[in-house]
């Protein structure tokens, strides 16, 4: 019997780099990889990859696959309103970038809104004896924790100040006059006793000058009237351009002047951005 003929033995290609990838090709790879290992993994690599991370091309690649409604909108908008320059040592990422790590649209911007982290992301101003935290009288529907601020005999005030840009929300998408910018809070009082509350919501321009505001006065609620909490909101539109901050403001005491903390119930807050008009 003759022998078996050998299969002649084809040498296997090596494998094509990843940096041998035109630019254009590079940049649809990576607009793959997820937006935080993006910036901490692959930025880094090398020079040709920090250029494409540090780019524009790669992040609308991103936007273009949200095929929602508001993923529609937003990359329309993000074409005909891109972002400028920026302060690189402010801003250390592109406008793109910070977006898409920080998916700012439709999120609760105002931080330890019930106060689970105590006062952490307030300026907090306590009159009579202070302000203070404890557990929620009645649930708050959506509340990420149920706990809220409590005011005293005195008036107590309250601030957060949110700074969109840094959130990632880039300064010409703000001047598109295609943003609203809804606010919303939760008060109460103790059956036991009555309490005023008051609410203030400014938008800021980058100087911190205020450019418009919406204020809420309810009527103060009595002794042994009620108890529980009930919502106060409102919506921003056309806005103008130049806005940067909105300042979330939160005034309470109660009406007894008793010593202890049997003011104002306030909760939930909430600085919410979204697009206008979708279709």
């Amino acid at each position: 019997m003759g022998a078996r003929p050998s299969r002649q033995q084809v040498p296997a290609e090596p494998p094509l780099a990843l940096d041998a990838l035109p630019p254009e090709l590079l940049v649809q790879v990576l607009s793959h990889v997820p937006p935080l290992a993006l910036v901490t993994r692959c930025r880094p690599v090398c020079r040709a990859w920090r250029d494409v991370v540090d780019g524009s091309s790669v992040w609308l690649l991103q936007l273009a696959r949200d095929r929602s409604a508001q993923g529609r909108a937003l990359y329309d908008l993000a074409q005909r309103c891109p972002p400028g320059g920026q302060d690189e040592d402010e801003l250390p990422l592109c406008a793109l970038a910070r977006y898409c790590l920080r998916a700012p649209l439709g999120r609760n911007l105002i931080f330890n809104s019930c106060g689970e982290l105590g006062f952490r992301g307030w300026e907090v101003e306590h009159g009579g004896n202070g302000w203070a935290v404890e557990k929620n009288v009645t649930l708050i529907p959506g509340a990420p924790s149920q706990t809220c601020f409590v005011t005293s005999f005195e008036w107590c005030f309250k601030r957060q100040l949110v700074d969109l840009v840094m959130e990632g929300i880039w300064q010409e998408l703000l001047d598109s006059a295609q943003l609203e910018i809804c606010v919303a809070d939760w008060w109460g009082a103790r059956e036991n006793c009555g309490c005023v509350y008051r609410l203030r919501v400014r938008l800021l321009d980058m100087h911190e000058n205020e450019v418009v505001k919406f204020s809420a006065s309810p009527n103060p609620v009595m002794q042994w009237t009620e108890r529980g909490c009930r919502q106060v909101s409102h919506i921003f539109t056309n806005f103008g351009k130049g806005i940067r901050y909105v300042s979330f403001e939160q005034y309470g005491r109660d009406t007894r002047s008793w010593v202890g903390h049997y003011g104002a119930l306030v909760t939930h807050s909430s600085v919410k951005v979204r697009i206008r008009c979708l279709s």
